[in-house]
């Protein structure tokens, strides 16, 4: 019995043994890509290949499948751009998010270099208060905002939304930067100042082009916090020609019960599409801003 024993356990394969046939690239690598881009991209393919349906697609289970388009139309994206004031949208999107985001990016730049170069008493405690006003809720703040809005007479304008934003945005890219210019070393600013230098000079002409990667992380991160913010643009635009394209599309193609599926999956699609734009164009920067440009 015990040899009989013997031979059934050498016999028995082990639970883990099928993991030697498959090499382990494949297993810690490739399937967990595959699975991770799966689950990224299937939103955008669904939003993708719902702006390119018609009503009978979108609604006929029985006939097509959810999955794919058998007969593509443009309908939806002609309602989009005609039908509506999408391109206006677009435009007044472009134009909050840019201003918006120079303006937050000059104040960060200046409080991230005082709190972290100057080391006055106190610094630390700055930058903390700074940081926890970072996360305190837009939803809390729009409140007060709003009535410094009305009573400064900027509702229904763009200015009221490139004078609101940057109050969540300077907080994020003042911490942002304040990481970065931290991993500059010291030595440099004070052999500027040996010779001469000043320090607007030694910020201008020394740190913003060694902090450039950070910049544009921050930068990025501002424009696009700028573009699908929501209820600021919601509680200060009103009319229809003002609107940005998170509030127009959600707005304008929802009436009462009926969503507009198809337009409103094409206007998610476009309006995406200039944050990808951005990505893929700075995307080195932006890698290279987490690990920091310059060692000590």
């Amino acid at each position: 019995m015990g040899l009989f024993r013997k031979g059934a356990e050498a016999e028995a394969p082990d639970g883990a043994d099928f993991l030697e046939s498959i090499p382990r690239r494949v297993v810690t690598l490739w399937i967990p890509l595959v699975l991770f881009l799966v689950v990224l991209l299937f939103p955008f393919y669904w939003m993708g290949i719902t702006a390119f349906k018609s009503n009978e697609e979108l609604y006929n289970y029985t006939d097509f499948s959810p999955f794919w388009v058998v007969h593509p139309t443009l309908d939806n994206i002609h309602r989009l751009l005609f039908r509506t004031s999408y391109p206006q949208w677009l435009l007044n999107t472009m134009l909050v998010s840019v201003v918006s985001t120079f303006l937050s990016l000059f104040c960060a730049v200046c409080a991230a270099y005082a709190i972290e170069r100057l080391r006055f008493k106190g610094a630390r405690y700055v930058g903390l208060a700074i940081f926890l006003a970072y996360l305190v809720p837009p939803s809390i703040l729009f409140i007060p905002l709003a009535s410094m809005v009305f009573a400064y007479g900027l509702f229904d304008t763009k200015w009221a939304l490139i004078l609101t934003y940057p109050t969540f945005l300077i907080p994020f890219c003042t911490w942002l930067l304040m990481g970065y210019f931290r991993s500059i070393p010291f030595e440099l600013e004070e052999c500027a100042l040996i010779d001469g230098a000043s320090r607007l000079q030694i910020l201008v002409k020394i740190l913003l082009p060694l902090a450039v990667p950070g910049l544009i992380s921050a930068g990025i991160f501002a424009f696009t916090l700028s573009w699908n913010e929501f209820i600021y643009a919601l509680t200060f635009i009103q009319s229809s020609e003002q609107k940005t394209v998170p509030v127009g599309v959600v707005t304008e193609l929802v009436e009462g019960d009926v969503y507009h599926w198809g337009a409103l999956m094409a206007g998610a699609l476009l309006g995406s599409l200039p944050v990808a734009i951005l990505y893929s164009f700075f995307v080195e920067h932006y890698v290279a801003s987490m690990t920091g440009a310059v060692k000590e």
